[in-house]
């Protein structure tokens, strides 16, 4: 694995890592597009990060750090499957063609840019379950390994390695190949990719299970996710209005909880604690959006999270414009969550007695009885409305549904107070 080593500088693990990050992606979709199996593609990067951390640090990181792995992997690769092929006695395969050869300073693969939107699209492809969906996108385009996806969903390692061996597969058997749709296909099937960026985000922003309520990595992988996608799609203005939307939300991460982890609804936090350059970026990807006239749902929940941005203060908030927003997303998500939301923001908006109706005919949806945040909602309009027994009902009912430790403090805190 030598090489020519003129422009190296030496390199620590910290540098080592960063390239692990920034390269895990083009890498494993350009050797993936190379032998034709995700799981092999995987392997073969993992050994090249290998050969690096013990070549760099004496020898000096490659002028071009990208081709250097990637030529390295796809060795790896090829000598995986020769060995298979010398067992099974098929020579035919052993005649896969390999790219640059390890060290190498020339530029990463031309077909680099469009291997990696055929992997986002081959780990998010529907014929995968979501949550299959959501582990392989983490593991193949974030280089998680099944031992951190686990600790971040709160599975046993076992299950999420099962997990992953099932999709990756399921891939391989069913001929799933890694490639952009066709043009009539893209946009049916990059709204099932930005669906899987989404929840990766969201479960970092308001975890499902646990005790924390915000898990800044799972953000950070999200974001990260969503920056790849629009410099891969620049011309799409739904990729465009996620990014926009994930950094208007995540700019309040730090205000959410207070010094001992406690939550802090939107209205009450400190507003000096945002994030000011990721709301002055979102604003900007967001306006970049909307000109191109083509709207759609990402772009209206981001609009929405705008106009809690650009509020100097709570009682500053256009909920009148929010209450639009809500009823123009409703035409993209027909669905009682975002009836819900609506109905919080008509409370905001004309009086609390209004939005209690709206959420007292979704209580019976199938798809809200079981979820928390509609009681906890309702309980807060009650109380605002100073019929505190039935609000106390409201969050009893919460508790009894899950939720995370900061969120079950929140709703016990609330109920004491009416009680008190």
């Amino acid at each position: 694995m030598g090489g020519d080593s003129s422009g190296c500088s030496r390199v620590d693990a910290g540098l080592i890592e960063q390239h692990f990050r920034a390269h895990w992606w083009p890498a494993v979709a350009s050797v993936t597009r190379l032998v034709g199996d995700l799981a092999t593609a995987e392997d073969a990067v993992q050994e090249a990060y290998l050969a690096a951390a013990v070549q760099w640090p004496a020898q000096g990181a490659p002028a071009n750090p990208r081709a250097w792995l990637i030529g390295v992997a796809r060795h790896k690769a090829l000598d995986t499957i020769r060995r298979d092929v010398r067992r099974r006695e098929k020579e035919s395969a052993a005649a896969i063609t390999v790219g640059p050869a390890p060290g190498s300073s020339s530029s990463a693969d031309p077909m680099t840019d469009h291997d990696q939107l055929g992997l986002i699209f081959m780990c998010a492809h529907p014929a995968l379950d979501l949550p299959s969906q959501v582990a392989l996108t983490l593991r193949s385009l974030c280089g998680l390994s099944s031992t951190e996806i686990a600790a971040l969903f709160l599975v046993p390692e076992a299950t999420m390695a099962k997990r992953l061996t099932r999709a990756k597969r399921k891939i391989r058997d069913t001929g799933i190949r890694l490639r952009v749709p066709e043009p009539e296909l893209l946009g049916e099937r990059l709204a099932g990719v930005l669906r899987v960026i989404y929840l990766v985000f969201t479960e970092g922003h308001k975890a499902s299970t646990g005790t924390q309520l915000v898990r800044g990595q799972l953000c950070d992988l999200g974001i990260d996710l969503a920056r790849g996608l629009a410099r891969l799609l620049p011309a799409e203005p739904e990729v465009a209005g996620l990014v926009a939307l994930l950094l208007l939300v995540d700019a309040r991460r730090v205000a959410r909880t207070d010094d001992v982890g406690r939550l802090v609804l939107l209205e009450d936090q400190d507003r000096t604690r945002w994030n000011k350059n990721m709301i002055r970026e979102g604003e900007r990807l967001l306006e970049q959006a909307l000109r191109s006239g083509r709207p759609g749902p990402y772009q209206l929940h981001a609009a929405i999270a705008a106009c809690h941005s650009t509020a100097p203060r709570a009682e500053d908030t256009d909920w009148r414009q929010i209450v639009l927003l809500y009823g123009e997303l409703l035409r993209y998500e027909p669905n009682p969550v975002v009836e819900a939301n609506r109905a919080i923001a008509v409370a905001m908006s004309d009086n609390p007695s209004t939005g209690l109706e709206i959420l007292d005919r979704l209580r019976g949806h199938p798809q809200l009885r079981d979820w928390p945040h509609l009681h906890i909602a309702r309980a807060d309009l009650l109380r605002r409305l100073a019929r505190a027994p039935e609000a106390i009902d409201a969050y009893r009912t919460a508790l009894r549904l899950p939720l995370t430790a900061a969120e079950q403090t929140f709703v016990t805190e609330r109920i004491n107070q009416l009680a008190g």
